[in-house]
C-alpha cells in the first residue's frame, strides 16, 4: 500500500523526567540514559530503512535534541543489498563506490512547530508533585480528591489543548500525500490529543507512552476527504504499531 506514514514518537528521557518534574513548557535537556534511548530508537529506524521525508518536532530541548539525534543517524542511509555484496573485498574499490552512490544523501530540515509542545502547566512548571504539596496544598488536595477538571492558575486549558492539535493535524493532512514518511516528535500529554484528532475521537484518552515510544499510522490520502463507505474500509487506514517501545528492552 503507498500511503502516507505518520510516525509520532515520544521524545526520550530528559533530566525532567529523571527529577519526576512536571516540566510542561520547560526548558529540560535529556538525560545521559535518554540519548541512550534515542540512539537506541534511531538503530532501530535504520533497520527497519524508514528514510523520513519531513520531520516535526517540538521546540523544547528534550523533544528537539530526540529529533536531532534521530536525523543524524538517518542522515546514513542503510546500505542496498548490491553494496552488502560488494563489502567481501572481491570488488574494486570504483565498484564499491558506484554502489554507495546509489543511495542519496538524505537532506530533510527538522521543522519546529510551537503546537507540539507539552501542557503549558501554570504554576506547577518545573515542580516536583511535593513540591506543588507545600506550595499550593488547597489545590493539590483538590486535585487529589476529584476526577474533574480543575484549571491550575496560568495553565492552558484543556479546550486550548485540543484546539492546537487539531489545528496541527489539519496542517499535517494538507501538506501531506501519499508517499511522503512523516516523523513528528511530541510530549506525552499532547500526544494524547494529537492521536485522538487523527483517530477522529470525541475524546481524548489516557495513553501511557514511554520515553521514545512509537505510534505508526498509514492513511490514504487520495481517499482522506471522501464521504463514501471508504470510510469504513480498513485497509486504507491503519494503525501500524501503538505505544510501541520494543527497541529498550
Amino acid at each position: 500500500m503507498k500511503a502516507l506514514k505518520l510516525l509520532f514518537i515520544r521524545h526520550a528521557q530528559s533530566t525532567g523526567n529523571q527529577q519526576k518534574r512536571m516540566q510542561g513548557n520547560g526548558s529540560y535537556e535529556l538525560s545521559p540514559e535518554g540519548r541512550q534511548q534515542a540512539e537506541k530508537l534511531a538503530q532501530r529506524l535504520l533497520l527497519e530503512s524508514w528514510r523520513p521525508s519531513h520531520i516535526y518536532s517540538s521546540p523544547l530541548n528534550r523533544a528537539a535534541q530526540t529529533a536531532e539525534i534521530l536525523l543524524s543517524h538517518s542522515l546514513s542511509a542503510p546500505l542496498p543489498s548490491l553494496v552488502s555484496d560488494l563489502v567481501d573485498g572481491s570488488e574494486s574499490d570504483q565498484t564499491l563506490e558506484a554502489a554507495v552512490n546509489l543511495v542519496p544523501p538524505l537532506q530533510v530540515p527538522i521543522e519546529y512547530a510551537d503546537d507540539l509542545r507539552e501542557f503549558q502547566n501554570g504554576i506547577f512548571e518545573g515542580l516536583t508533585w511535593d513540591e506543588a504539596r507545600q506550595q499550593y496544598p488547597e489545590l493539590c488536595q483538590q486535585l487529589e480528591t476529584t476526577a474533574d477538571w480543575i484549571q491550575i492558575p496560568g495553565a492552558e486549558s484543556l479546550v486550548e489543548a485540543r484546539l492546537r492539535s487539531r489545528r496541527f493535524i489539519q496542517r499535517l493532512l494538507e501538506r501531506h500525500s501519499n508517499g511522503d514518511q512523516v516523523w513528528v516528535v511530541s510530549h506525552s500529554w499532547i500526544l494524547q490529543h494529537l492521536i485522538a484528532e487523527l483517530l477522529g475521537c470525541e475524546r481524548s484518552w489516557r495513553l501511557h507512552a514511554r520515553n521514545t515510544a512509537l505510534f505508526e499510522f498509514w492513511i490514504d490520502q487520495d481517499r482522506w476527504s471522501q464521504e463514501s463507505d471508504n470510510r469504513f474500509n480498513t485497509d486504507l487506514w491503519q494503525i501500524r504499531r501503538f505505544n510501541d517501545c520494543h527497541h529498550l528492552l
